[in-house]
């Protein structure tokens, strides 16, 4: 695809073909950024530049710039530099902005004043640290883009409708997990929850989910969460011992049932020789490793003939599981 244009346009498409871009990407980000076409390549240069010293890494860069090739056009000192001088103050590890810029590059198109301090004042609003803060922005950047009024505010709502407090509870839910505000209220959270309640988790239940794991409300109830339930079912747990499951550990509900349940369960019957309701007895059993914990440490009793539940052979570290049952050489 050959691009022709002005004098003006043709000097910043060699700067961009200089810099590895081909034609049919230069198009697509004319076609995105207008302005992009008529900025004086002097300026582009120093945008460039400026990126690069703040620890982009030069390979990565066109992958940036094609992802908002605004960036270019914009003043190097009235924009790039505060905003980048203010995520520098969030942030506490070296790299850590350029790493945010690089996985969501329109964040440098923001306005400090208009969009980054509201955002900071909204968070702090709802309990949340200081020293979290910046955390919660650089490894979510995506978050800058969203409206306070129509976007953040109705998260904030549904989590207060599960009984959890605006101020502290809340704001733990969005340190702990910052993407859950990208996802829809009405298109995922709820229908999650909703799903959760007909497993059988109550208001408390759910108010756990949403504080240790709100992970767990982002997942997509028809394409995981339902068929882990339906698994668990096909095992032989009935529907008591589900919720007990769930409510005790809901990532049950989102963990891969090829990679992490199916073998799980097969090692406990068919080479543990016990029974499934061991587990509802021990829902922690799923959080521990198969070949690191549960294999290993089955193998060392077996070998001296010793059998205990679940509990007691898992819940402790290597240490006190060798003391516990005389298994030091």
């Amino acid at each position: 695809m050959e691009i022709s244009t002005s004098q003006n346009g043709n000097s910043i498409i060699w700067f961009l073909k200089d810099r590895g871009f081909n034609d049919r990407t230069i198009h697509d980000m004319f076609k995105r950024c207008k302005r992009l076409q008529g900025v004086e390549k002097d300026r582009a240069a120093d945008n460039w530049a400026y990126l690069k010293s703040i620890g982009i890494l030069e390979r990565k860069l066109p992958n940036v710039v094609s992802k908002c090739p605004k960036i270019l056009t914009l003043g190097l000192n009235e924009k790039l530099v505060p905003m980048v001088e203010c995520l520098a103050t969030l942030g506490t590890k070296p790299h850590e902005v350029a790493s945010a810029i690089t996985r969501f590059p329109p964040i440098l198109s923001h306005s400090v004043e208009e969009k980054l301090c509201p955002l900071l004042a909204f968070f702090q609003a709802l309990g949340v640290p200081e020293k979290q803060l910046g955390r919660m922005i650089l490894l979510n950047p995506r978050l800058i883009s969203y409206s306070i009024e129509s976007k953040l505010t109705e998260t904030v709502d549904f989590l207060a409708s599960l009984g959890l407090a605006r101020e502290g509870m809340i704001g733990k839910v969005l340190v702990k997990h910052p993407f859950i505000m990208g996802y829809s209220v009405d298109n995922r959270l709820r229908p999650t929850s909703e799903f959760l309640k007909s497993v059988g988790l109550k208001e408390l239940d759910l108010q756990v989910v949403a504080v240790k794991f709100p992970e767990v409300l982002c997942r997509d109830v028809n394409k995981i969460l339902r068929p882990n339930f339906t698994f668990l079912k096909r095992c032989g747990f009935a529907d008591g011992q589900i919720a007990a499951l769930v409510a005790s550990y809901p990532p049950i509900l989102v963990k891969s049932i090829k990679n992490s349940l199916e073998p799980r369960i097969k090692f406990l019957v068919e080479v543990m020789g016990r029974q499934i309701d061991e587990v509802a007895d021990y829902p922690d059993f799923f959080r521990h490793g198969l070949k690191k914990r549960l294999e290993l440490r089955h193998r060392l009793l077996k070998q001296r003939n010793i059998y205990c539940s679940l509990s007691e052979m898992l819940d402790c570290n290597a240490k006190k599981f060798l003391i516990k049952f005389g298994l030091f050489a």
